[in-house]
């Protein structure tokens, strides 16, 4: 029996899947443009029980992320812009590009905010081909009893 395809790993990104497994979804809502659910997620892969949140607010690592890419995306839009359309000093061109950029980032702000939280975790957590066999990756052991209910017994708050 042969080994299973290592999944892509920018694709497995811009698809939003598991770091670890590069299999399973990281987000319960497919369209990023429910905006109700935009960021709602299961607390660990379906696939291989990877935790998403590896800590108590590891998510605020996540700001420098989207700040990084809507500055990515904003000089990729005023280098296409310049090339197509041309940028001068006699008129409004360049306003035209600021608005067009504004209109741009806002409607791409909750796939930016989900691209985010992808990128900012393949940080952390690596490609694991073995994922069956192999523990998860954790950082603080704190977090699961401090999402755990007052009176959960231990054992059953993990299944």
């Amino acid at each position: 029996m042969s080994a299973p395809e290592k999944p892509n790993y920018l694709w497995s990104i811009f698809t939003m899947k598991c770091p670890r497994c590069r299999r399973g979804p990281m987000f319960s809502q497919p369209n990023a443009w429910k905006l109700k659910e935009v960021l709602k997620m299961p607390s660990k892969c379906p696939e291989c029980g990877q935790p998403y949140e590896l800590e108590v607010g590891f998510w605020y690592g996540t700001g420098y992320v989207s700040y990084a890419l809507s500055f990515a995306l904003s000089v990729a839009t005023f280098l296409a812009w310049w090339v197509l359309v041309g940028l001068s000093t006699n008129d409004y061109r360049f306003f035209y590009w600021m608005g067009l950029n504004a209109v741009f980032l806002i409607v791409l702000q909750p796939w930016l905010m989900r691209l985010s939280r992808v990128v900012y975790l393949y940080f952390f957590v690596s490609y694991d081909a073995h994922y069956k066999h192999t523990n998860v990756k954790q950082f603080d052991y704190e977090t699961n009893s401090y999402y755990q209910k007052e009176g959960e017994d231990e054992g059953l708050a993990e299944k």
